[in-house]
C-alpha cells in the first residue's frame, strides 16, 4: 500500500493580513460597542431619545423615526456624538469600515506577487465601499 502525500491548504499572506486585520478591528469594535452601549445603558451621558421615550419609535421605519426625532440622515450623527444613544455608533462604524482597510491592507501583497487582476479587484473594492459608506451610492431613497 502506498502512502499518499498528505495534501496542505495554508493561507497566503494576503490572506493572513486580512485576516489579522479583521480579528483587531472586530476586537475593537466589538469593545468599543460594549464601552459605549454601557455609557448609554447606565445612563453617564443623556441620550438624544430619552430612554422612556424610546418605545414610541420602535413601531416606526426609519423614514418616520428620522422625521419624528429630528434627526439628519447619513453622517450627520457625528454631530449628535455627544449623546450616549448616538456614541454606540463609533463601534458599528468601526466594524463596518474595517473590511475596507482590510482590502486596503493586501493590495501591496498582491502586487508584490504580481496578482495584478485580484489587486484591481481588491482596489475597486474599496472604492465602492468607500462611496457607498460616504452615501454617494445612496440606493432606497
Amino acid at each position: 500500500m502506498t502512502d499518499k502525500p498528505k495534501a496542505t491548504v495554508e493561507a497566503g499572506p494576503e490572506q493572513l493580513r486580512y485576516s489579522s486585520i479583521l480579528e483587531k478591528g472586530m476586537y475593537i469594535g466589538l469593545a468599543i460597542l460594549f464601552i459605549t452601549f454601557a455609557i448609554y445603558a447606565l445612563r453617564i451621558l443623556d441620550p438624544y431619545i430619552p430612554h422612556e421615550n424610546v418605545p414610541n419609535y420602535w413601531a416606526m421605519n426609519v423614514h418616520d423615526y428620522l422625521e419624528h426625532a429630528n434627526i439628519k440622515p447619513g453622517w450627520a450623527w457625528l454631530a449628535m456624538i455627544g449623546y450616549g444613544d448616538f456614541m454606540n455608533f463609533i463601534g458599528i462604524t468601526i466594524l463596518a469600515g474595517t473590511t475596507i482597510i482590510c482590502y486596503l491592507a493586501i493590495i501591496p501583497i498582491l502586487l508584490k506577487s504580481n496578482d495584478k487582476i485580484y489587486a484591481v479587484l481588491a482596489a475597486l473594492e474599496v472604492i465602492i465601499l468607500s462611496l457607498a459608506a460616504s452615501g454617494i451610492l445612496a440606493v432606497g431613497h
